[in-house]
């Protein structure tokens, strides 16, 4: 008599020629297979049929143009985007030869779109149609990570220019301006002007460090759900009433996102910022400030000082009509010191930039004539937050 096997522990294999169990959930047909696949790729696809009509559109499609596919299907690619860019010519050349063509580091550039570096690749659909299927990998993935790292080593160095001066230079200008002061006793009237000039100058130093030191703060952050929404209406408020009385503001927000996980307080301290910096640059005559949340597929990024891994899914942009980030100062922006403002100190980017990094977020941007977009990926931590509907919320209600 054989012996007998052991039973099978929930979460085994099956035994070697032994039935694989059905499943109990999920769709695993072909059709219902393939709508899965295409919707999780972070490429966009679309298939394009012999008129050049958009027919099918996924989730990063959407996302990349910035529109439902029920919109996006049914329109023509050349309207989508310049008949004469290459992109488009690829695929007119795969629908005439049938053959699979693709560029690499291509320009995609349209009013949907922005201007972006992608790799287009295009391949002639097997049935008979005679349509081809368009993909389109954006060349950020690696740029987004570059920037976050380079931004919170950015912070990092900040902190640590902070902590140095909180040591090394408050001490020392005390005894300068308490000296300057011991001598404007016994000075004559006509020096006094300059030991006066002396502390004025330590006080103004002073309050630079005593600006810094917010850097020096390496607390765990005290973290809850947060409506990005009242955040953000909150932000508005604040600038319509004081340095934005100027600008007009256009929200587009999207009601279902759920919750932040992050500190309220300097989530509104960041958006503030851009906000300032926005209407700042913005013409003073024509001033346009866009605010917009979204969802979308966000990498996932690992949180500093813990081995959680956070996803970046919701997204809050800033867009400007300003003239534009000079093009010298856009690899340094988020540095310390770097302003293009003559009264500026240079450190409210590097500021939003430790916040953000110390969200575990990603921050971004955009600059071109007449049209600057700061894009703030920001993580939800299913694993710690609690559920929080957007109902819940104080001052919302189910109904829209």
């Amino acid at each position: 008599m054989p012996p007998r096997m052991p039973p099978r522990m929930p979460g085994q294999m099956p035994r070697p020629g032994a039935a694989a169990p059905a499943p109990t959930n999920g769709d695993y047909s072909v059709e219902g297979a393939l709508g899965t696949a295409l919707a999780s790729l972070p490429q966009a696809v679309l298939v394009i049929d012999v008129a050049g009509v958009i027919r099918f559109v996924n989730s990063a499609g959407e996302q990349l143009f910035d529109s439902s596919a029920q919109h996006l299907c049914g329109q023509r690619l050349d309207v989508l985007i310049p008949g004469d860019s290459t992109v488009c010519t690829l695929v007119f050349q795969a629908l005439e030869h049938r053959s699979p063509v693709s560029e690499y580091g291509t320009v995609l550039e349209s009013l949907r779109t922005g201007t972006r570096t992608v790799t287009a690749q295009v391949s002639p659909l097997v049935d008979r149609s005679g349509g081809v299927v368009l993909s389109l990998m954006e060349h950020t993935l690696a740029m987004k990570i570059g920037q976050q790292l380079a931004h919170r080593n950015a912070a990092r160095s900040v902190t640590a220019m902070a902590a140095l001066l909180a040591h090394e230079i408050k001490n020392p200008l005390s005894g300068i301006r308490g000296a300057a002061q011991l001598l404007e006793t016994s000075a004559a009237p006509e020096d006094r002007t300059l030991t006066q000039l002396i502390c004025d100058e330590a006080d103004r130093i002073v309050k630079l460090v005593d600006r810094m030191e917010v850097f020096t703060d390496q607390r765990p952050l005290e973290r809850d759900p947060v409506n990005i929404h009242q955040v953000m209406e909150h932000v508005r408020r604040v600038a319509e009433n004081g340095f934005a009385r100027h600008v007009r503001f256009t929200e587009r927000y999207d009601p279902s996102l759920p919750p932040v996980w992050g500190h309220r307080d300097q989530l509104i301290q960041v958006f503030l910022n851009l906000v300032k910096n926005a209407a700042e640059a913005c013409p003073q005559d024509t001033a346009e400030i866009t605010l917009t949340t979204s969802y979308q597929h966000g990498i996932r990024v690992q949180l500093p000082g813990s081995g959680t891994m956070m996803n970046l899914p919701l997204v809050v942009t800033v867009q400007d009509n300003g003239e534009g980030i000079p093009e010298d100062l856009r690899p340094h922006l988020f540095d310390p010191f770097v302003t293009t403002k003559r009264t500026g100190s240079g450190l409210g980017l590097a500021l939003v930039a430790k916040i953000i990094s110390d969200h575990g977020g990603v921050i971004e941007f955009d600059s071109q004539p007449r049209r600057t977009v700061f894009k703030v990926m920001l993580p939800i931590v299913h694993t710690r937050a609690p559920a929080l509907a957007w109902a819940d919320l104080p001052g919302k209600s189910t109904e829209q």
